[in-house]
């Protein structure tokens, strides 16, 4: 046997014996695939500092939080996403209890308080926004603002308020509003709101309504009318956020979660990029970017009203129950 030859044989046999033939190689990591159904300026941030920081390359897709959740659903185990960031919490509870997350790592889970993902750890959350009524100014004074999300079912509310009920964000306000009030109370609360209400299509779309008189206020997330002050404030300056506190239904915190597909071949850089979404340097962009949602493993952004002085009502985020709400919102006329 010539020297040329022994060297390939030993080669081989390495090869054998390590596992590292033909196909695991094909299996070696290329790139992280996310499936993103947050904004997309933020994912857009987190994805290229974590890239720049540790040279994991990621592929996104994007969509919405019910899209993807069906979408994995429908894939199952052949779904080629290994991450998957969500707006808010009932898509990731969705698939936690059809089994589809790997545990999150602990070292991660430590960066994030108990009360910002679920206690069975197998999703984590990675920002947060509060429901808040934006009110126009001009039209109504702090007196006469509503003391609870539930009162705008009171008739003397019809045709003054709005709301966007096919977004997953208005949806999640009714799943914190059906674990803590109930299906009677809810059911009763979401045909008042079909009389009383104003479909739009978008919370940004709702809030330029109140701005431009349409209605005198709706039912959205805080960050939008942030991010519109930011820029020019065309579509917010006669409006102001009123916040409910007092643990109503109405100051409810959404969390916006992040999880890694079980089917995931690459863990290593699924948990590295989950880890890093929610340590120092996912949250920094959270505290001094532009997207105004919360950072809620780390110091937010000062110019929101803290979390600690929302005095939002206790949700457990992993069982929110987004296809009762769809079937309660459905029955109502909603959707």
């Amino acid at each position: 046997m010539t020297k040329s030859i022994r060297i390939t044989f030993a080669a081989l046999s390495l090869l054998a014996a390590t596992g590292l033939g033909s196909s695991a190689r094909a299996e070696e990591f290329q790139e992280l695939v996310v499936y993103n159904a947050q904004h997309e300026g933020l994912g857009k941030a987190w994805i290229e500092a974590f890239t720049e920081e540790t040279g994991i390359k990621v592929v996104v897709r994007k969509g919405s939080d019910m899209e993807f959740a069906n979408l994995i659903l429908q894939e199952g185990d052949l779904t080629p996403a290994d991450v998957f960031l969500t707006e808010n919490s009932p898509a990731m509870a969705l698939l936690d209890q059809e089994g589809r997350f790997a545990p999150v790592d602990k070292e991660t889970l430590d960066q994030v308080p108990a009360e910002y993902r679920p206690a069975d750890g197998m999703w984590t959350g990675i920002a947060a926004r509060s429901t808040v009524f934006a009110y126009d100014k001009t039209k109504l004074t702090e007196d006469k603002l509503p003391k609870s999300m539930l009162d705008l079912a009171d008739p003397a509310w019809k045709g003054r308020w709005g709301a966007s009920p096919a977004g997953a964000d208005f949806q999640a306000i009714v799943g914190a509003l059906l674990q803590l009030k109930g299906e009677e109370a809810t059911a009763s609360w979401l045909t008042a709101m079909k009389e009383n209400a104003t479909p739009f299509k978008g919370n940004s779309t709702a809030m330029k309504a109140v701005n431009a008189g349409e209605i005198e206020g709706a039912v959205i997330y805080h960050y939008y009318w942030f991010g519109d002050q930011a820029k020019t404030g065309e579509n917010s300056n006669n409006v102001v956020l009123h916040y409910f506190k007092n643990q109503d239904p109405g100051a409810f915190v959404s969390i916006s979660g992040g999880g890694i597909l079980k089917t995931s071949k690459h863990q290593k850089e699924a948990q590295a990029f989950l880890k890093w979404v929610t340590g120092k340097g996912g949250q920094s962009i959270l505290r001094d970017g532009d997207s105004f949602e919360y950072a809620i493993a780390g110091d937010a952004n000062p110019k929101l009203v803290p979390l600690k002085d929302l005095d939002a009502p206790k949700v457990e985020a992993s069982t929110l129950d987004s296809k009762k709400v769809v079937e309660l919102m459905t029955a109502a006329g909603l959707l």
